[in-house]
């Protein structure tokens, strides 16, 4: 964002002012510097004047406000006015000048600031990006493999897998069954879709076990769930994968709905499993109402980590995050925006990129959840609270990814 703003103030009006209110006019516009620099000399006062009403004009609609106390402005070491905000400039950068000509002072204020959809909201110490090796190579990011989509259900399958393209895992293999691989592989470029075995039209079963399993044990990070349907032998996959896989997986939508309906219950999966259930999920993971989930969302997070032995994400208004050692983290964000079909597939696959980059699976979780819904208040401030598609997300997330990098908490 830049702005301009422009002021002019004669010298006899500061004069005046001066000599009816003396200190008291001085001392509520004028900072102890700039008064020191100024002495009684009116021209200096009235130079100083109209800038920081320059300024001032500049932040009109930004929703900054600094009174004319905190617009600091003394000669720079080359001689020419410099702007010193007394506050949270939120990034501004403000530069003046100042000319006299017949009794009057002029000043012109330019600034530039980062947008506000770019001020993201304060984060937690977990919140951690992977590095970026500036000699780095595709292979330094490492592989996510995404097990997901059935017939009806190929969007999943392309949110998932795109989510974690854009948040820069090196590369993605989505993995999708014979019939909607044609789908897939016309709508995912940036994506490596590869056909396994299926036991119906579109639906990836026990079959495919020994081929999955395969592909998982080159990746860092696998995604299974988003879109994967409800046929039996598809949950039996899911079962064995979740047990058998040696790297991290991110468990979502149907391999949740796997894991609540199987007989091995509760079966501690290991610190290297993520699971991000919404509050339905979550209730049939725990065997509670949804609403008993809603109305202890923080003790329902902590007890379906402990007994999964697992991160668990408890997807929503300030989405948490629960380890098994216990540790819990609260994300800021409230986005009814983000409250549409495809958002937590985006989610499953930003947080497999993260574990692939390096990410803990816990950093990966908190993360991955900040800048899922860091991307969708951006969003939602052009768009308003609805209308957002999950498939807009997926060019954000990497504009939040940088600003996170700049530091533009």
């Amino acid at each position: 964002m830049q702005r301009i703003g422009v002021d002019a103030v004669s010298v006899d009006r500061i004069e005046l002012a001066v000599k009816r209110s003396g200190p008291g006019f001085l001392n509520k516009v004028y900072t102890p510097a700039e008064l020191a620099y100024c002495g009684t000399n009116a021209e200096r006062l009235a130079g100083r004047w109209a800038a920081k009403e320059a300024v001032i004009k500049c932040f009109d609609g930004t929703g900054i406000c600094f009174p004319r106390k905190r617009i600091e402005v003394l000669p720079g070491a080359s001689g020419a006015p410099r702007v010193r905000l007394l506050g949270d400039g939120r990034g501004a950068r403000v530069e003046v000048s100042i000319t006299h000509h017949s009794r009057l002072a002029v000043a012109t204020s330019h600034l530039e600031m980062p947008d506000v959809v770019d001020m993201l909201l304060p984060a937690s110490e977990s919140v951690i990006l992977p590095e970026r090796p500036r000699d780095a190579h595709k292979g330094t990011f490492g592989t996510v493999v995404v097990l997901a989509g059935s017939l009806g259900f190929t969007g999943a399958a392309y949110l998932a897998a795109t989510g974690a393209a854009r948040t820069g895992a090196g590369l993605v293999r989505l993995l999708v069954a014979d019939t909607i691989y044609p789908i897939l592989a016309a709508k995912c470029t940036e994506v490596m879709a590869t056909p396994v075995p299926e036991v119906a039209p579109g639906a990836v079963g026990h079959a495919a076990y020994d081929s999955v399993l395969r592909q998982m044990s080159t990746a860092e990070a696998g995604v299974i769930g988003p879109g994967l349907g409800r046929d039996r032998s598809t949950w039996r996959l899911i079962l064995d994968l979740s047990l058998h896989a040696e790297c991290p997986l991110v468990l979502d939508a149907d391999a949740l709905n796997a894991l609540a309906d199987s007989a091995r219950k509760k079966t501690r999966l290991g610190k290297n499993r993520v699971l991000t259930p919404h509050p339905g999920e979550m209730a049939r993971l725990l065997g509670k109402t949804t609403e008993a989930v809603q109305a202890d969302r923080s003790g329902a997070a902590r007890k379906a980590a402990k007994e999964w032995g697992a991160v668990v994400v408890l997807k929503g208004a300030h989405t948490l995050v629960a380890h098994p050692d216990g540790r819990l983290s609260e994300d800021p964000h409230e986005v009814p925006a983000l409250a549409t079909g495809g958002t937590g597939d985006v989610l499953s696959g930003v947080i497999g990129a993260l574990i692939a980059q390096g990410s803990d699976p816990y950093a990966a979780a908190v993360t991955g959840v900040y800048i899922h819904a860091a991307a969708g208040r951006r969003i939602s401030q052009r768009l308003g609270d609805a209308g957002l598609l999950a498939s807009d997300l997926l060019p954000e997330l990497p504009l939040v990814m940088h600003v996170l990098r700049q530091g533009g908490l």
